[in-house]
């Protein structure tokens, strides 16, 4: 499988505090994987480094075989708006902007054409089950109609990756579980390649992959393989439990 993001001895602190430790991680094309970790583990800090939002302090991170140190803050920006989709907690959308607008909107900041927008939209759309609030205001919808209109914005470009923080934090538990089917659907019809911080078991039982973090450094991991969904929540959760974490 084609490595699509890739880490060597990463670390990062914040003057004598060392948040993540020497951390060694590949992703490849198609994964759909979460970050579990107690409070303090250093899931943020590794996703904002990851996505470039914050500078690491030793150590190498390629994308798509793009060494991240070899690139201005200029090159970095462009990168990240071209190689990254981002799936925020609150959502991030344009309360003056419908939400098919607001799903367009990177590629219009792109310039792409009217036809190529539409194009890309469609099947986006249809997958999210939002087709019918494309022309509605973010104010008129349901917090899991947004949520899923953010990650309609973060895939239309046709990231490399997708990276997702706390996706479901701000969800009811009926809409949490509709937004995880449909990311769970677009990582299989479009191989899309998520990776998603998470506190809760359940949300993580929906990836084929968990990396478990503990003050700063990889603790364990569990791929999915052919178990159920419910026989791989039992292994999440009897892991974090046992690293002090919160199950929703």
């Amino acid at each position: 499988m084609k490595k699509v993001l890739q880490t060597k001895n990463l670390s990062k602190s914040y003057g004598k505090a060392q948040v993540l430790k020497n951390i060694d991680l590949i992703i490849t094309s198609g994964e759909f994987t979460a970050i579990m970790g107690p409070s303090g583990s250093g899931k943020t800090t590794l996703m904002n480094v990851l996505s470039t939002i914050d500078k690491f302090s030793g150590g190498e991170v390629w994308l798509e075989e793009q060494a991240l140190l070899d690139l201005n803050k200029k090159a970095l920006r462009t990168f990240r708006q071209e190689r990254m989709g981002f799936i925020f907690q609150d959502y991030n959308l344009l309360d003056t902007l419908t939400i098919k607008e607001n799903i367009l909107l990177p590629l219009s900041l792109r310039k792409f054409s009217s036809d190529e927008m539409e194009r890309r939209l469609r099947p986006v759309i249809q997958a999210l089950n939002i087709e019918e609030i494309q022309d509605k205001y973010p104010t008129e919808v349901s917090g899991g109609q947004k949520q899923r209109a953010s990650s309609a914005r973060a895939i239309i470009t046709n990231p490399a990756i997708v990276f997702a923080d706390e996706p479901t934090g701000a969800l009811d538990s009926r809409s949490a579980t509709q937004l995880l089917e449909q990311l769970s659907g677009l990582n299989e019809t479009f191989q899309t390649t998520i990776l998603m911080i998470t506190h809760d078991s359940y949300a993580a039982s929906f990836c084929k992959r968990v990396i478990f973090l503990r003050d700063g450094g990889i603790v364990n991991e569990l791929y999915k393989g052919d178990q159920s969904q419910s026989d791989f929540f039992d292994r999440i959760l009897h892991i974090q439990s046992a690293m002090g974490g919160n199950q929703r």
